[in-house]
């Protein structure tokens, strides 16, 4: 058996996705798995997570599928393991809730933010210093670039458009960014809220282990006495 992300573009009505399972059903593919990522002027882009019996019959696959009136697959990708999006945020939430310091949470927010997200890479930046990276960045000053343009953009900073193969993030509270990029694999708006939502999570525990690190009022004039 393969493991095979299908990502499809089709109609948003009713009936459309049960015939693009039924095209995958009949050459049997076991459907384990699907993930809206976008909606909107009555397109759909939904990605099913399927096991094949083998790699010979994904150009069969492609074929049922586009048989579908009004559908088309995007990209095909194999792959080891499926991806549980809402299991995967999950996991990176507690990981940034487990950091011990705020080295340890940009380290633990770039590297569960490439698996989660099947990313080329990711960094965090701030005020255009690269603060954590993971994976085949860019150099620093093309992600200050990325960075400065990007915020020119509300529409991209809250994740409604942007370019196909970069997601970002605001970290607010810390005037931070995350940078996210994919190529070849076009980054969807559902990813993009999960992202932004990440990022407030992020923003949040680096908040509190600052406040761990402040000495409590008091404590500094109790050990000097």
């Amino acid at each position: 058996m393969i493991h095979v992300l299908i990502r499809v573009w089709l109609p948003d009505r009713p009936g459309a996705l049960g015939a693009v399972a039924s095209r995958i059903g009949a050459i049997r593919g076991d459907i384990v798995g699907l993930d809206v990522l976008e909606r909107g002027d009555g397109v759909a882009v939904d990605e099913f997570a399927v096991e094949l019996e083998s790699d010979e019959v994904l150009a069969i696959v492609v074929r049922e599928i586009e048989e579908v009136d009004g559908a088309k697959v995007e990209e095909v990708r194999t792959v080891t393991d499926f991806p549980d999006p809402r299991l995967d945020a999950l996991d990176s939430a507690a990981a940034l809730c487990s950091a011990i310091g705020v080295d340890d949470l940009h380290h633990v927010l770039v590297t569960h933010l490439r698996r989660e997200f099947l990313a080329d890479w990711v960094a965090l930046l701030h005020h255009g210093e690269t603060l954590s990276r993971d994976g085949d960045a860019p150099a620093p000053d093309k992600l200050a670039a990325l960075a400065a343009g990007t915020a020119a953009s509300p529409m991209v900073a809250d994740g409604i458009a942007g370019p196909e193969d970069l997601a970002v993030a605001a970290l607010a509270d810390h005037d931070a960014l995350l940078l996210v990029g994919r190529e070849g694999h076009p980054l969807r708006r559902r990813e993009r809220a999960q992202l932004i939502a990440l990022g407030r999570i992020a923003d949040r525990a680096w908040t509190l282990l600052e406040a761990m690190r402040r000495p409590r009022r008091g404590e500094r004039h109790t050990r000097s006495a």
